[in-house]
């Protein structure tokens, strides 16, 4: 390619010609012409060489290593919260690396571009870590890669970390798949970059099991049609690869930020709401979740009401699901479809295991209630007179004589079964419905009345999917296998929400049974036109779900928590519930665990 230089005022009139150059040499270099690839033109006219060589890196890793799986890779580590700013330029390191033998050995001519790209990174990136006690270490590594690039090795004072991360990429000369670099970026990242990543979120095993589809609610860039939804997750990757794919360092503005550093809400002016993508959200919270069984202004009053304090600007959404009451048949409705078949699946396979769990917690609850319902007799000065006291008139001042039998007034239940629905749960799905199932199950064969309802934050709602309501039929329980996990989780809300309706039924005795991972989480995105809810996580996250457990139970409900998570994040459960809670390790204890629990809560009323 002959070394024409755009100037800035002729970009626009240039901008195809120069784009069509750059993606003819993506396609030479990857030799798929059907491979989507676009440009940086913008950065073409101070940076000529770096795009080149960008499209000629990108068109070998495209041709000798798997694109979508590094990108659907880094799309879930920063699902988990990665550090964008961190994870993306490592991952460009990485795969500079892995492809630069193929590069070398096909297109020695590729060797000065990459060198001349090099020379003008390495200028910028030394502008970085002028302050050098204050420089991030991504920074510090790419400097460091860069100078070994260019065979500069005068670079005294190393930091330690930053020659092992360097050690770490430059392994990848020898890598065979895509999976050796997303180990690699992996090992550095949790090892290096952030050393307590994987304490918090999990090892790289949970972070590939995310399913694909819980991605959705980060690929937010304006309210997508339902014909937008169904390639959000192709549109997001395609940007994340511009980005990963990138070595560029410029400075950067400072994304606004919605949060103060003690995660205080500084809200948006008034003026910036806009009512139209108000609207827009809702409708795609309706085309994921289906309708809501409440009309707008019901649900309007049911925000105002339960969405304040850390919860404000937050949103409830009551629904029973896609597949009870769609808008349209779309992809989510099909992926929903899909697990519901797998979740029967489950059921199918643990058929007796299931039904065994479910006669012995049935039986355990009907005896409880059988010895609270039954009448019982007590000395009276009324009812039924008993002769062999009769000795006692004008003797003694007892004037008990008669008997009178008792009915218990508090023999009356009624529970709630709240399941955590969030993305956390997506490896265990099929299991977490057979619980909820065996719970709803043995309380309908024992003749008491009570809810299911599973619940996750999706774009600032919180879904709350009702599968039976408390007079529902028996049959109704079957809705609990259309359980899947996505999005992520404001346990605090959800309790809150429940137990406002809970607390209002007539019955004297209140239980209710939290299946969750542990782990509230809600890290909410930015909706452009409305107003951002508080960010929902870590300690703050814990602390107001167990207020939200601690107000229950003043409230006169008792809450038990059933722990279906990792163990990991027992610690977390057992503040949030204190002793009241169970660790289910194997369904075929379940029964026996819950109903020790609630069999205990019987015997004390």
């Amino acid at each position: 390619m002959e070394d024409v230089r755009w100037p800035a005022e002729q970009l626009e009139e240039h901008r195809l010609e120069i784009s069509n150059r750059i993606r003819n040499l993506f396609w030479t270099v990857s030799g798929d012409y059907d491979t989507e690839f676009e440009p940086d033109t913008e950065k073409y006219v101070y940076s000529k060489q770096t795009v080149l060589y960008e499209a000629v890196k990108q068109g070998a890793f495209a041709r000798y290593f798997d694109q979508k799986k590094l990108g659907m890779y880094l799309m879930k580590k920063l699902h988990f919260s990665a550090g964008e700013d961190m994870l993306l330029p490592l991952a460009g390191l990485c795969m500079d690396a892995a492809v630069n033998r193929f590069i070398i050995r096909e297109r020695l001519g590729t060797k000065e571009i990459r060198e001349q790209a090099f020379r003008e990174l390495e200028k910028a990136e030394e502008e970085q870590v002028s302050d050098k006690a204050g420089t991030d270490l991504i920074h510090r590594i790419r400097l460091l890669y860069i100078r070994h690039v260019l065979e500069n090795t005068d670079d005294k004072g190393v930091n330690p970390q930053t020659e092992i991360a360097l050690y770490k990429i430059l392994s990848l000369k020898d890598a065979e798949n895509t999976e050796d670099v997303i180990n690699v970026i992996d090992e550095i990242y949790n090892h290096v970059l952030d050393p307590f990543f994987e304490k918090r979120n999990g090892n790289l095993e949970k972070i590939l099991n995310l399913p694909d589809m819980a991605l959705a609610n980060d690929a937010w860039q304006e309210c997508m049609t339902d014909e937008q939804m169904e390639d959000i997750i192709q549109k997001y990757l395609s940007n994340l690869k511009k980005k990963m794919m990138s070595l560029d360092i410029r400075n950067k503005k400072k994304k606004r930020s919605y949060f103060s550093p003690e995660n205080e809400e500084v809200p948006e002016s008034p003026e910036n709401i806009n009512p139209q993508a108000v609207r827009r959200i809702r409708e795609y919270v309706e085309l994921n979740y289906g309708k809501s069984y409440l009309s707008e202004s019901e649900q309007a009053r049911v925000n105002r009401k339960i969405c304040t304090g850390i919860h404000k600007n937050c949103n409830l959404y009551l629904t029973d699901g896609i597949l009870q009451s769609p808008v349209i048949k779309n992809n989510q409705y099909r992926f929903a479809q899909l697990q519901f078949e797998k979740n029967k699946a489950y059921y199918g396979n643990n058929h007796w295991i299931i039904k065994r769990n479910i006669s012995v917690l049935a039986e355990s609850l009907k005896r409880a209630f059988i010895i609270r319902k039954d009448d019982f007799v007590s000395r009276s000065d009324a009812g039924q007179l008993v002769p062999e006291r009769l000795w006692k008139i004008g003797r003694t001042d007892d004037d008990k004589l008669f008997n009178r039998k008792k009915r218990s007034e508090d023999s009356e239940f009624v529970i709630d079964v709240l399941i955590d629905s969030s993305g956390s749960q997506a490896g265990r799905q099929p299991q977490v419905a057979a619980q909820g199932y065996i719970i709803s199950e043995a309380l309908s064969q024992a003749g008491i009345p009570h809810r299911v309802t599973g619940y996750c934050a999706f774009w600032g709602y919180t879904v709350l999917q009702r599968f039976r309501d408390y007079e529902d039929p028996r049959e109704t329980n079957e809705r609990i296998f259309q359980f899947r996990a996505y999005a992520n989780n404001r346990d605090g809300l959800a309790l809150k929400t429940v137990c406002s309706s809970l607390v209002e039924r007539p019955e004297k005795n209140k239980i209710l049974i939290v299946l969750s991972d542990g782990k509230p989480c809600d890290m909410s995105i930015q909706r452009p036109g409305t107003r951002q809810p508080r960010i929902y996580d870590g300690e703050g996250a814990v602390k107001d779900t167990a207020y939200e457990v601690r107000r229950a139970r003043n409230q006169g409900i008792f809450v038990i928590g059933i722990f279906v998570g990792n163990e990991e994040e027992l610690s977390v459960e057992k503040r949030i519930y204190g002793k009241d809670f169970a660790y289910i390790r194997n369904i075929s204890n379940f029964s026996r665990m819950v109903g020790t629990f609630l069999r205990r809560q019987i015997d004390m009323e």
